[in-house]
């Protein structure tokens, strides 16, 4: 342990004092407010690792910061207690999940308070404590009024490790998030939300949020939106089938031939499509393995042994595998089924794949393998025709979207752009005479009839015309699927009864509780269903018998409003108050891991919509700001794990440095989106650092003994208010690597920098000490009241955080030395660092006879100076 000073003592010391003051409580709601959030913790372990801690000594920092600037801040914390990640560490440790959470939640509550961090303890929520989950399930009967919560028979994603059913976002590569084990699907009876009522404001409005660019990104990919068309293939029906029915059947051409095939009105297959300008190229359609059309077509089938084994095998698969874009596509042909391409009345193959899903779309696509590189891949395989309709414009069309092609050779003596430009030259010419490449872009119309000649663009509205198809709009997001077959979640507060169907538990028997003769295991059956008490229950309409739902929520469904309950967290009358919610809401600023991008924060958007339009709350988003934190990783560059054995326990590092050497350690490592490895070296010199403030202190503490300089208090002042201004400005924009270096830099050029008038010196070195406390509070609360041992002043006897926060004099922060670009005829060539306010003059006499200036200049007259003050010079020659 490192002895310069005892860090132990002093941490404890005054995490005790500010537990028993008023310090860190959110004030009464009025005047300008901050609500700082970050994503509460599961206690689903043992405790934290160094992990953690990242994100919350950031939201620390900002919440101490907007303090100082006289906010009333709102930053408060809680525990995700419900939910397999805490059910399944109880199982594996044969305890009861309520007695395991709650001992998770002591350590972790006790952790969390070891790092000083500046929490409102009073707002404190647990979402596994009926108090909490009535709420919750207050919610889920509101969106049922509303016709956004239902049941229904559907496909999920089932983990048999687990004994779950999963969302589609807690599936990663084809595996339980959770347990890593292979996700199959299941038919079954489950609970969903209507997220896709909301799916094109959830997308309109994510512009208009302050989240980083991959976050928003991840977002539309997840919801998304294709505008395209539903066009009708009709089924072709063999006179063989027809069996009299000459009013339900017309004569069309078949392939352009003389032989006569019958359409029947009702059996046309209906396609989605965002190409409908690639109709005339669509050489075969393909089918999802569960459309329901294929059964009812199964007289007509030839080979329906060969297409029944391949639909059972495809119920094996999840819809991550059957997505993926790097496997082999497979398929059957539906052999004796044909349909009618409406665009050019040819007969085309049907054919079921699994790489399509009934989940979007119509569960049917044209096929068009000359513009799709999946179509395009398939067809290569099966010997399937392909029909060019788009020529590209130009060859820089090609280099954008024709498929990936690893055929470019140099020649000797070419370049490499050389050979790609040839290559190009080559894939050009060959589609122009439709042959042997594909291209996905955009382009000129050709082998389309009467629409030939016209750019995709304008074919795509004429085509769905022609063919009667109807515009659409379709969404990739699914809706939310919240029930779950497991025993610690939010019982669903609905109740059955043979005469009156589903029935909503009435809000005043809220809350449904968990039973607690039950065997919590998972079995694959919700563990309630054995419960002899938990459904002894009466119908609220009829009053007969009638039993509950025994499947409880998903964890999501709690921690979808949690940060709407910390703005009234003690209001048991209702979840939150709409006079509460209007004042602190929305979130000025929520960090956490870039994983929840597309379930938490979508479900979270998604409720706040659908409080806002039941008329609880009047705001449309309920994050501003989110950044993302990134990993720490091992010293051996890998993710901690306990089964590498390199995971780092905080309450190690807290021993052995202290928490606010762990604190500025974390956020000295980089920038805080970024994954970095942990350094045994780094937290050394973190340590070493904050020594050296203690040693200036100390100076200060006795300033009779210290060697004084009249000159040192105006470089002083100017190191100090450029200190000032850096690490405000690296707060507000969450640097905080770069402002922990600006505090290094004043300590390491102030330490000899002592001042005449003693008292100078002190108020720049409080200055400091102030803008140092986010980052390290115990260490600065400790020294700030050193002062008052030497020193009558009142305000040492307070606490350093009843401060304002120091400004800077604009004056002083302005460098002496400026960098001058310097541009001939608008193009940079060269750059110099000059005094501040030099004249044009001076300056064109000190870049003229620069070597790369003089170069451009050779043998050229200067028409035209422009000069841009302390900024640019552009000579035009």
């Amino acid at each position: 342990m490192t002895t310069f000073f005892n860090h132990q003592k002093i941490e404890k010391k005054w995490q005790k004092k500010w537990e028993k003051s008023d310090l860190n409580k959110a004030g009464r709601e009025k005047g300008k407010k901050m609500y700082i959030l970050d994503m509460f913790p599961y206690p689903s372990s043992d405790g934290l690792h160094v992990g953690h801690p990242e994100s919350y000594t950031a939201t620390d920092i900002i919440s101490r910061y907007y303090r100082f600037k006289g906010y009333n801040v709102l930053h408060p914390i809680g525990f995700d207690s419900f939910g397999l990640p805490a059910e399944n560490f109880a199982i594996k440790k044969g305890v009861h999940p309520q007695v395991k959470t709650q001992e998770n939640i002591v350590n972790f509550r006790r952790q969390i308070k070891s790092l000083g961090f500046s929490y409102d303890w009073s707002r404190e929520v647990d979402t596994s404590s009926p108090e909490y989950y009535k709420w919750t399930q207050w919610l889920f009967l509101k969106l049922y009024e509303k016709g956004l919560a239902y049941k229904k028979k559907a496909p999920v994603n089932w983990c048999d490790s687990c004994k779950t059913v999963l969302a589609n976002e807690q599936v990663v590569d084809g595996k339980c998030e959770r347990c890593e084990n292979e996700v199959i699907q299941k038919d079954l009876e489950q609970w969903f939300f209507k997220v896709t009522d909301y799916a094109d404001e959830l997308l309109n409005k994510i512009d208009e949020l302050d989240w980083s660019e991959a976050l928003k990104s991840t977002q539309k990919n997840w919801i998304g939106k294709s505008e395209g068309a539903l066009i009708k293939f009709a089924v072709v029906i063999p006179p063989a089938c027809r069996q009299g029915r000459e009013g339900e059947n017309r004569p069309i051409e078949s392939n352009g031939k003389d032989s006569i095939a019958t359409l029947q009105s009702d059996n046309s297959i209906e396609v989605f499509t965002t190409r409908p300008d690639t109709l005339y190229g669509a050489t075969y359609i393909v089918l999802a393995p569960e459309h329901e059309i294929i059964h009812n077509l199964k007289s007509m089938i030839h080979n329906w042994d060969e297409v029944e084994k391949y639909i059972q095998k495809s119920k094996s698969k999840t819809q991550m595998e059957r997505t993926d874009l790097s496997k082999k596509k497979s398929g059957v042909e539906l052999k004796g089924i044909k349909v009618i391409n409406p665009a050019n009345k040819k007969e085309i193959p049907v054919w079921i794949a699994d790489y399509v899903l009934t989940g979007y779309g119509t569960g049917a696509i044209m096929a068009v393998p000359a513009h799709d590189q999946r179509d395009f891949e398939f067809a290569s395989i099966n010997n399937i025709s392909i029909k060019y309709v788009i020529e590209p414009n130009s060859i820089e069309d090609i280099k954008n979207n024709h498929f990936p092609d690893d055929m470019i050779a140099q020649r000797d003596g070419e370049s490499y752009d050389e050979a790609e430009k040839r290559y190009l030259e080559k894939v050009f010419e060959s589609m122009k005479q439709g042959g042997g490449y594909g291209f996905t872009g955009e382009g000129k119309m050709i082998n389309s009839d009467k629409f030939n000649g016209l750019s995709s663009a304008e074919a795509k509205d004429k085509i769905t015309k022609f063919v009667k198809g109807e515009k659409k709009i379709q969404y990739k997001i699914r809706d939310w699927l919240v029930s779950r077959q497991r025993y610690w979640g939010a019982p669903i507060p609905i109740i059955y009864c043979d005469k009156c169907g589903a029935v909503p538990v009435p809000e005043k028997d809220l809350p449904v509780k968990l039973p607690e003769d039950v065997d919590f295991k998972p079995t694959g059956e919700s563990p309630l269903k054995s419960s002899k008490t938990f459904h002894k229950v009466k119908c609220p309409k009829c009053g007969g018998q009638a039993r509950r739902e025994s499947d409880t929520m998903d964890t999501f469904v709690c921690s979808s409003w949690y940060f709407l309950r910390y703005c009234d967290a003690k209001n048991e009358k209702e979840a939150f108050s709409k006079k509460s919610l209007k004042y602190w809401m929305p979130i000025d600023l929520y960090i956490g891991g870039m994983e929840h991008a597309v379930g938490h924060l979508i479900y979270s958007r998604f409720i706040v919509k659908a409080l806002r339009d039941m008329g609880y709350l009047s705001f449309d988003e309920p994050f501003l700001k989110m950044r993302n934190q990134g990993i720490i990783l091992a010293e051996d560059g890998r993710k901690m794990s306990k089964r590498w054995g390199n995971v780092i326990n905080p309450d190690e590092v807290v021993e052995e440095y202290g928490a606010d050497t762990l604190r500025m350690y974390e956020m000295f490592m980089g920038p805080l989106e970024d994954s970095k490895p942990w350094s045994s070296k780094g937290i050394i010199g973190i340590r070493r650092f904050l020594e050296k403030v203690r040693d200036r202190a100390n100076d200060l503490y006795s300033p009779a003994m210290i060697e004084k300089d009249e000159e040192n208090y105006k470089k002083l002042n100017i190191l100090i208010n450029k200190t000032i201004k850096k690490v405000t400005e690296d707060i507000e924009n969450i640097r905080f690597n770069t402002a922990i270096s600006s505090l290094m830099i004043f300590i390491n050029e102030s330490r000899n920098l002592h001042c005449v008038d003693f008292k100078k010196e002190q108020r720049i070195f409080e200055s400091f000490l102030i803008m140092l406390s986010p980052f390290a509070p115990h260490i600065c609360e400790e020294l700030w009241s050193g002062f008052s041992k030497n020193y009558n002043n009142k305000k040492y006897k307070d606490s350093i955080f009843k401060q304002e926060w120091p400004e800077f004099d604009k004056k002083l922060v302005v460098d002496d030395e400026v960098t001058i670009v310097i541009q001939v005829n608008g193009k940079v060539r060269e750059s110099i660092k000059t005094e501040r306010g030099t004249s044009e003059a001076d300056i064109k006499k000190k870049v003229i006879d620069l070597p790369n200036v003089k170069k451009h200049l050779e043998g050229k007259k200067i028409k035209k100076v422009i000069y841009i003050k302390d900024k640019l010079i552009n000579l035009v020659v």
